[in-house]
């Protein structure tokens, strides 16, 4: 990690006791500034801005979200993430820490992360939802930017729900990366990948069935009131529709 930028935001939010959702936290350093946009009935919205490229070889960003019972969030992004090459040969880093307390609501949908060519970048997302908490969570993964090699990608969600885990995944792309990352079983020769969290009290009672959507997505239900979306495409604009489709479908 030696030579590169570490940086964390920091957000929570809290019913306000007025029928709305207060920002008591909210401060970024570096590269991750966080911006407050217009909110919508009593869900607050903040916006990740980066500041500066990146993240390069050896940085290390941390993103901590928390909303508290009662609280309704929403938070994207400005612009895709792109992990660049650096002047270290170190890996970067990339945390995203959630918390979503019981009656509290948190959607986390921040634009595709694209893996450039000779970058080396390590992303976690640790998602602990409350038994009676709700989540909308995106991720999306762009091996590449146009008619270029990727570099090295390794992602790891962990979704726990009630205090136990549901979901715990991890990916490794592009060059470094185990055997057949690109084979039949994993991307299929596909440049984008991505999941769709969504956790609901109501699942418990009425789980989700297990189903495709359109050419390279499917839902899958999981131990306890959640379900995934995983889905691959030949590009993000693809991907998206995909996983947009699956939130419809999703009610």
């Amino acid at each position: 990690m030696s030579g590169g930028v570490q940086a964390t935001a920091r957000i929570l939010a809290r019913d306000d006791g007025r029928g709305g959702t207060s920002l008591p936290v909210l401060e970024g350093d570096g590269p991750l500034a966080l911006r407050r946009t217009r909110g919508s009935g009593a869900e607050a919205r903040v916006m990740l801005v980066g500041a500066m490229s990146g993240p390069l070889g050896g940085d290390h960003f941390t993103v901590e979200a928390g909303a508290e019972a009662g609280a309704r969030l929403r938070v994207g992004s400005a612009a895709a993430t792109i992990a660049l090459p650096g002047q270290t040969k170190a890996e970067a880093r990339y945390d995203v820490r959630l918390t979503v307390a019981d009656g509290a609501e948190l959607h986390w949908l921040p634009e595709q992360l694209i893996s450039a060519n000779g970058s080396e970048l390590y992303v976690s997302t640790r998602v602990d939802v409350g038994a009676y908490g709700r989540l909308v969570l995106r991720e999306e993964q762009v091996l590449g930017r146009a008619a270029e090699e990727p570099g090295r990608l390794s992602s790891r969600l962990v979704l726990r729900v009630g205090g136990r885990t549901v979901l715990d995944q991890e990916l490794a792309c592009g060059p470094g990366a185990p055997g057949g990352w690109d084979g039949p079983a994993v991307l299929a020769g596909q440049r984008a990948v991505g999941q769709l969290v969504v956790v609901r009290p109501e699942f418990a009672a009425e789980p989700v069935a297990a189903r495709p959507i359109g050419d390279g997505a499917v839902v899958m239900p999981l131990a306890g009131p959640a379900v995934v979306v995983s889905a691959v495409a030949s590009d993000a604009l693809r991907l998206r529709k995909l996983l947009d489709e699956a939130l419809t479908s999703l009610g």
